[in-house]
């Protein structure tokens, strides 16, 4: 994930709290920065909830130390992750401090009117908007923020997830990731050293970076997801494009539920390899570690590997020669994934 410096540092930002609003009682919403993901909700009743963004430009790392001008929502990219249940009353904040350049709002994929709330929530540079909604449907959305030409608002990070919760919940499991697949086209900016939307290249849909989590190596290296043999583990994956559909995949696992586009309550499909996922489009994908060892996640429209769309979960536990084993000189090397 890629995150401002004025960012807080811990995936968890806002706990739930009780506070008063022009309409009674509510509580903060949770929120959670990729990979992180906010806690199973537990009350059984429908509530009123705020939720508090604020629109960050900034530069920040792209990939193997390029920077690039960033557009973002509280600061990361992508945005913070909401957890909502059906039927709760959402009240969005949106902030746009002083020192941002543009006009910022938000269209939220899980709000029911004209706009999403991109019209109730435009907010010039020193300006705060608040808008209300009902979570009508559970499932996995997306949100991006529409303002102005939209395109490069998306493209410079404005997006994320937001899950809506059933009304008893989803299954348990032990682990659960928020990964979010963005492509970005650039050219160098009036900056030294820094990168910026390249609209041109937009137009053409020719992308020099497809990443998870805002950056190049975002899950990899000592940012790589860790779970354990037996671990039941859900991954929230959504993609922006803005152009290209996803074909996420998780080397050596076949998830055993897919949630198909995103839909809690809809179609829910067992024992697939490899998922489509459009643009502006999002899954939720379950599967238990059976073997200790790395297992890597890929956008399998595979050239796009190397311009960064790779990531690594990484099990421990003890191997079970049942599931896989050698049956050369050389033994299997459970850290190896190709």
């Amino acid at each position: 994930m890629l995150m401002s410096k004025m960012s807080y540092k811990v995936g968890l930002v806002f706990s739930t709290l009780l506070l008063i609003t022009a309409n009674g009682f509510a509580e903060t919403a949770q929120l959670a920065h990729a990979p992180a993901v906010p806690a199973p909700i537990t009350r059984t009743e429908p509530a009123t909830v705020v939720v508090n963004f604020e629109a960050k430009e900034f530069v920040g790392d792209l990939s193997e130390g390029k920077k690039y001008k960033f557009w973002s929502f509280n600061g990361t990219v992508p945005g913070p992750m909401p957890r909502v249940r059906v039927g709760d009353t959402v009240e969005f904040h949106l902030k746009n401090p002083k020192e941002n350049t543009q006009p910022h709002n938000i269209d939220i994929h899980a709000v029911n009117g004209p706009g999403g709330g991109a019209s109730v929530s435009t907010a010039a540079p020193g300006e705060e908007k608040v808008f209300q909604f009902k979570a009508m449907a559970p499932g996995l959305y997306i949100y991006h923020c529409a303002a102005g030409a939209i395109v490069d608002h998306i493209s410079n990070g404005m997006h994320g997830l937001i899950l809506v919760e059933p009304a008893k919940g989803l299954p348990k499991v032990d682990k659960e990731f928020y990964v979010f697949q963005s492509e970005f086209f650039t050219k160098p900016s009036s900056d030294a050293g820094v990168l910026e939307l390249s609209m041109e290249k937009g137009l053409a849909e020719h992308s020099d970076y497809v990443v998870f989590n805002g950056q190049g190596g975002a899950l990899m290296g000592d940012k790589v997801l860790k779970a354990k043999v037996g671990d039941k583990v859900r991954i929230y994956f959504g993609n922006i494009g803005p152009n290209s559909a996803s074909s996420f995949h998780v080397i050596g696992e076949i998830f055993d539920n897919v949630y198909v586009e995103g839909s809690i309550g809809g179609a829910i499909n067992h024992n697939v390899q490899t998922v489509l996922v459009p643009s502006a489009g999002s899954t939720i994908v379950e599967f238990k570690i059976d073997y200790p060892g790395n297992y890597i996640l890929v956008d399998h429209s595979i050239f796009r590997v190397a311009k960064g769309a790779i990531g690594m979960i990484t099990a421990e536990g003890k191997a079970d020669d049942r599931i896989i084993k050698s049956l050369n000189k050389e033994p299997l090397d459970p850290k190896a994934a190709h």
